[in-house]
């Protein structure tokens, strides 16, 4: 194949990057639903894993996420929160093609920066005295939803 020569990995069939006994400080489940399963997320602390961040939509299975928040020391931060880079530049997308606008990629890049940022201190403020990110996320989306309905007059 042309990456002959160029690649060091090797693919091992029917084995996951969560499954194998590698040594690893975080884990980026990235690519698809239901990566990290109940086995894979023990793998990972057996291996030491210190964070799990996922950049997809729902990567880790229920029973993964039970086994990885079992370990208070692993930083867990759910895709809700960590993968809303994606979503955030999409709607500057959106934002600049209806002004007809054109940011410069910097221009982009500080937007997202700040985004990102503006997203971890909601998580750190909803997360309370003693609260993971994951409860910090899932109060402020909660909260964010809430006060969206309320200005609706959806609710009262």
């Amino acid at each position: 194949s042309s990456l002959d020569g160029k690649v060091s990995g090797k693919y091992l069939a029917g084995q996951t990057p969560w499954n194998l006994c590698i040594p690893m400080d975080i884990a980026l489940p990235c690519a698809t639903q239901n990566e990290i399963d109940e086995d894979g997320a023990t793998m990972l602390l057996k291996n030491g894993v210190l964070a799990v961040n996922e950049g997809a939509n729902l990567p880790t299975t229920l029973k993964g996420q039970e086994v990885i928040r079992s370990d208070p020391t692993v930083i867990y931060l759910p895709g809700k929160a960590a993968n809303a880079g994606g979503v955030g530049v999409s709607g500057l997308e959106m934002s600049q093609n209806a002004q007809r606008l054109t940011w410069e990629p910097h221009e982009v890049d500080e937007k997202l920066q700040k985004m990102m940022g503006d997203i971890y201190a909601l998580m750190e403020k909803y997360a309370g005295e003693g609260g993971t990110l994951e409860d910090g996320a899932n109060r402020a989306g909660f909260i964010k939803v809430a006060t969206a309905m309320k200005e609706l007059g959806w609710v009262k």
